[in-house]
């Protein structure tokens, strides 16, 4: 392979120009405003939806994949969900306050579509029916807030049964469009947006097929922009500046080093756990973990509103958490890490395309799960990310490399701050595995009810403590309040974490003695444990992205993070003398575990 240095390649780039996109486009049946009134329909709504979802991953009215039944964990199935909106929540489309994020994006849908050589005296009027198609959708998609009971969304049904309820679209023609399998009407899906596609069925009949062609079509070209250079990044950039106040783009290497890492991740975290990743770091973290298991199965045992049978059962399921620390094994198996990768083409001089060729693959590789029984081994998270993760449908704790790399540096630093940092964040994942959403499945990952109804009153009453008192808090920034509804799942994980982390710090001291203090520092270890916490979540934001993050994130901005878990913990109150009755030690507590 002949070696191009960044300057060539940006060159190559420019070389190429569009001219990959403008071939999709065309392949596809053209893009409408940017062809013309000569613009005819090429082939139906079905095989253009389906064919974006296999060739380029892209979900435009429906969010499809295959992957566990909620209910059957162990068998792979259709799932179908409402889709995700261009813009960050339904809050942007809907509300009148906001009315510069939407001629914002109505102008970039407009300077692109120019750019792609649509007429500019009639691009923009064709362009609004557009918006006002996508506002008509974001109305009918469910909040975020109203999804966290699983149960409650859950629908499987037959394709047939589908076609009958929501109409408008041909889901058997649209499924075999990709899956390449021989099905009929009566096979089964799992439906989460049901009520959506009802609405959405009525929508596509108000709308002209131009543009409806025109919505689909500029997804795709929105997906594809950031990837692009010159005057499109500059409308691009234009845009976030106004979304998210940012300024200029990162350099190109940076964003390149980004995508490679996101799309091919096993590949790059092959090459860091070779080079970067101690082992030692893995046994600190096992350690930590079954330490702060213990500590939850003993705070489970100390609550008095739940029932001895569901306690029983809890406890089950977090001693049956399995474990995914650092990285999957195939990472040190050669072949076996190529074949992960036999479906994909890169090349050195083709950028576009290898975007194109990485959608296909993405694509493939959830396409392929069909038909086939889950494997409960297969490990889906890169090593190279800082983050963390609880699957239900696996019961899995997930630890990446990335995350876990700093337990290795800190090792000689005092078990307080371990615990204050990566211990929290440990803890946090633990305790979503009986949130909410967490709380509906069991110990093999399938959704159903094992706690009694008694026990579910009494676990929302202290759920609704949490989304009160996240209600109150407003982020001053952007004179906005958080939505406790949304976020009452990651808070609880917050407080959860906090509260067994400090147990489990407590009881290493138990064991091994108090540890020296820090020279210089005139903090105690309990201090230095709420602080170290404290500090993962300092940060700023632009007031354009802090407004997104409160509007469409399910956890809380950063300062509410510390605030709300620390005002929550009677340990921390102890630790800093807060007096009670103060903000951070109010009288009235929230506490589920």
């Amino acid at each position: 392979m002949t070696y191009f240095s960044h300057s060539n390649k940006l060159e190559e780039i420019r070389r190429v120009g569009d001219r990959p996109l403008r071939e999709a486009l065309a392949k596809l049946g053209g893009w409408p405003v940017v062809v013309g009134p000569s613009w005819s329909q090429n082939g139906s709504i079905e095989q253009l939806l389906g064919t974006l979802r296999e060739k380029y991953n892209e979900g435009v009215l429906i969010e499809q994949w295959i992957g566990p039944d909620d209910k059957n964990s162990s068998v792979n199935i259709v799932q179908l969900d409402q889709m995700s909106l261009a813009l960050p929540s339904r809050d942007y489309y809907l509300k009148n306050t906001e009315p510069n994020y939407i001629k914002a994006y109505h102008r970039y849908m407009t300077e692109i579509a120019v750019l792609l050589g649509a007429n500019r005296s009639t691009a923009g009027a064709e362009l609004n029916k557009v918006i006002s198609f996508e506002q008509r959708l974001a109305n009918a998609s469910l909040p975020e807030a109203d999804r966290h009971d699983t149960s409650q969304i859950y629908n499987k049904m037959t394709i047939k049964q589908l076609k009958d309820q929501a109409q408008g679209i041909d889901w058997l023609k649209y499924l075999k469009t990709f899956l390449h399998h021989p099905i009929d009407e009566n096979e089964h899906v799992v439906v989460y947006g049901l009520k959506y596609f009802v609405y959405m069925g009525r929508v596509l009949k108000e709308y002209e097929l131009r543009d409806v062609y025109n919505y689909i079509l500029w997804r795709l070209v929105m997906t594809v922009t950031p990837h692009m250079i010159d005057e499109y990044q500059t409308k691009h950039t234009e845009f976030r500046r106004i979304l998210q106040g940012i300024q200029s783009e990162r350099n190109r290497w940076s964003q390149c080093v980004e995508w490679t890492n996101k799309k091919m991740g096993m590949a790059v975290g092959a090459l860091y756990i070779r080079k970067n990743f101690n082992h030692h770091s893995k046994q600190i973290a096992l350690e930590m973990i079954h330490t702060i298991r213990e500590a939850f199965n003993e705070l489970l045992e100390e609550n008095h509103w739940m029932d001895n049978d569901t306690k029983t059962v809890a406890k089950e399921k977090a001693n049956a958490m399995n474990e995914r620390i650092g990285y999957p094994e195939l990472l040190t198996n050669t072949q076996e890490l190529n074949s992960e990768y036999e479906w994909l083409n890169i090349t050195d001089r083709q950028f576009l395309e290898n975007v194109f060729n990485i959608f296909h693959y993405d694509a493939l590789h959830n396409l392929q799960k069909f038909g086939k029984p889950v494997n409960k081994d297969k490990w889906y998270t890169e090593p190279a990310i800082v983050n963390a993760f609880y699957n239900p449908n696996k019961n899995d704790i997930v630890f990446p490399a990335g995350i876990l790399q700093p337990l290795f540096y800190s090792q000689h630093f005092p078990k307080s701050l371990n615990y204050g940092g990566i211990g929290v964040v440990i803890g946090h994942e633990i305790t979503h595995g009986f949130d909410d959403k967490g709380r509906q499945f069991d110990k093999d990952g399938n959704l159903m009810q094992w706690w009694n109804n008694v026990t579910i009153r009494e676990f929302r009453d202290r759920a609704q403590c949490f989304i009160d008192q996240y209600n109150r808090y407003k982020l001053e920034q952007v004179d906005q309040f958080v939505n406790g509804r949304m976020t009452q799942g990651e808070n609880m994980a917050d407080n959860g974490g906090l509260k067994q982390s400090f147990r489990a710090y407590k009881k290493w001291v138990s064991r091994n003695g108090e540890e020296p203090r820090l020279p210089g520092i005139n903090l105690s270890h309990d201090q230095l444990f709420f602080l170290n916490y404290a500090q993962i979540w300092c940060g700023t934001m632009r007031p354009e992205e802090a407004l997104s993050k409160i509007r469409s994130a399910v956890h809380s901005p950063g300062p509410i993070r510390v605030i709300g878990p620390l005002s929550n913990s009677e340990e921390f109150a102890r630790a800093y003398s807060c007096r009670l009755g103060t903000p951070m030690n109010p009288t009235s507590k929230c506490s589920v575990w």
